[in-house]
């Protein structure tokens, strides 16, 4: 699979404008190369470099089959699970101080409704993943 987005490059800084010090809203992401027996999908974005270790930004689920891009909004029939800043949504990269990595992650799933919470989320995303792919981004703040 692979996963890329207009917004930025692999290892690439994220705009501002999509970070708790702009608009807030996710970047594009699009995805392509996944298995023919997908069901849905579920995208995340954590960071890897938080004080607190793996901050999770979005935690989303059951993004249906024939869906295979964001454009800055969740896609409809999407769910979305509390994030670590205590919201279900979106929460753009927001470090404390210095420059972190925010890892997006697609994950193609084997069944059409995850049915997962906060805290079997990851749990049932490796009982039923078919594949995944990863993009990287940075944002620093001084």
């Amino acid at each position: 699979m692979i996963l890329e987005s207009n917004d930025f490059k692999n290892n690439g800084n994220i705009p501002e404008r999509f970070s708790c010090d702009g608009e807030n809203i996710p970047p594009h992401l699009r995805w392509s190369g996944f298995p023919s027996e997908t069901k849905s999908f579920a995208l995340t974005i954590r960071d890897p470099d938080a004080p607190s270790g793996d901050f999770k930004h979005w935690l989303v689920f059951d993004i249906p089959k024939d869906v295979n891009e964001v454009n800055h909004a969740l896609p409809e029939g999407a769910r979305e699970i509390v994030n670590d800043f205590g919201e279900a949504g979106y929460g753009g990269p927001c470090p404390p101080s210095g420059t972190h990595r925010y890892v997006f992650t697609i994950y193609a799933l084997s069944v059409e409704n995850l049915a997962a919470g906060r805290d079997d989320f990851f749990g049932k995303i490796e009982k039923h993943k078919l594949d995944s792919a990863k993009l990287i981004g940075m944002y620093g703040r001084a």
